[in-house]
């Protein structure tokens, strides 16, 4: 490890500052471009131990367990720039995905979302010779910062840290960690157990009595529900739905309430459209205000989720259901003959597959949203080398604070 001062000249895609060293590139994080930071370097990270030349866009940040010096809880990346460079910065990693696949596409600004407004979190734990280790681990290791609060996460869930500790320290016996998954859902706080592969009966009725009565929605581990007090509910567009344990929804309402507003927009107008990797039905209930809706989706809990609650609601337009890996069997041409409109919202893995069929079929309008810049970006380009063309771009800031950011393309023939 060597001791040196060195000047930052961009930020990289994960929010590190990167220094130009006579070996190449140094990520030193916590910093900002323009600074002049002493650090420790091993290969090819730097440690910041002092920042002496500070950049104007440098500010407080508002987390104790944000920082260097290995008191990072590994959450956040960019508490200490201010929030107009960090919104630049953000639609920027969308513009260099584009960018990096030929494509010239109008970038809008980002969509802001306010801190505290994360509904979902999971949290690890571990039982240590000094007690609980109960929180969130630092970035790239295994090491447990203790929390007890936090800036990003919504009061529903902050709220109730000792009580999720509470639970934690009573499933540690091992001293292997494990995970607590929460959502916050409109009836309560919907908690799984994860990584940890069974509880003994003692465990499972303690942990269950406790669960009663610290007021949870439902407990499950893993996908198996322990005991459920009251189903927990989430809302689409005005529709109540019962996601399954583990299940996916969007971390933040105010995200997911603007990209299906972003989404329903671009599709008005069709007769039919196709709700593709539609999990409980984040967009579907909007689209079906306007539009017959056919959802698709791999993973069966969630489907039958959706297909509940499009059972109980009226005033819709048609919504059929089918179970099916998009990965494996993708929606072919001749399944999307009678379907006008698209939208596909796939994990980070992106739909390459899917991609290539829509680009060989008729469908006249696509709304792709993505978590992952860079395979977004890798499917427009097939869809534009298909016939499309991108009408425009949205970058939106569900993960305040950190390198991750959603995107919303909206393409047309």
């Amino acid at each position: 490890m060597t001791t040196q001062t060195v000047e930052i000249s961009h930020l990289g895609a994960q929010g590190d500052g990167i220094a130009d060293g006579p070996e190449g590139p140094i990520y030193v994080g916590f910093t900002l471009p323009g600074e002049t930071v002493t650090i420790d370097q091993q290969r090819n990270k730097g440690q910041v131990l002092s920042v002496d030349q500070p950049s104007p866009q440098r500010v407080e940040p508002p987390c104790s367990y944000f920082g260097p010096q290995g008191k990072s809880c590994g959450g956040c990346a960019l508490q200490h720039m201010n929030m107009d460079a960090y919104h630049v910065w953000k639609r920027q990693l969308v513009v260099d995905a584009l960018a990096s696949r030929g494509i010239e596409a109008e970038v809008l600004e980002t969509v802001q979302c306010a801190p505290q407004g994360r509904r979902r979190a999971v949290f690890s734990a571990r039982s240590t010779r000094n007690g609980l280790l109960f929180g969130f681990n630092q970035a790239g290791t295994h090491n447990i910062v203790d929390i007890k609060h936090c800036t990003v996460l919504s009061p529903a869930i902050t709220n109730h840290l000792d009580a999720f500790r509470s639970l934690a320290n009573l499933l540690a016996r091992s001293g292997k960690s494990f995970r607590l998954q929460v959502l916050a859902t409109l009836t309560g706080l919907d908690v799984s157990i994860e990584n940890m592969s069974q509880l003994s009966e003692k465990q499972r009725q303690q942990a269950t009595a406790l669960a009663l009565q610290l007021g949870f929605a439902r407990l499950s581990l893993g996908s198996e529900i322990l005991v459920e007090a009251h189903k927990p509910i989430i809302r689409f567009s005005g529709v109540d739905v019962s996601p399954p344990p583990i299940g996916f929804v969007q971390a933040s309402v105010e995200a997911q309430d603007r990209m299906v507003s972003i989404v329903a927009e671009h599709l008005s107008g069709m007769k039919r459209v196709a709700d593709l990797f539609s999990g409980s039905g984040t967009f579907t209930f909007e689209l079906a205000r306007q539009s017959a809706v056919h959802a698709v989706e791999a993973d069966g809990p969630a489907m039958a989720a959706l297909d509940m609650a499009a059972r109980h609601v009226k005033g819709l337009k048609p919504i059929s259901v089918e179970k099916r890996d998009l990965y494996r069997r993708p929606l072919q041409p001749a399944d999307l003959k009678k379907i006008d409109g698209v939208t596909f919202d796939p994990p980070r893995a992106g739909a390459q597959e899917q991609a290539e069929e829509l680009a060989k079929s008729k469908v006249g309008k696509v709304a792709a949203v993505s978590c992952n810049p860079a395979t977004l970006a890798r499917d427009l380009r097939i869809l534009l080398d298909g016939g499309f063309r991108i009408r425009s771009v949205t970058p939106i800031d569900q993960f305040v604070w950190t390198p991750h950011v959603e995107a919303i393309a909206l393409l047309e023939r």
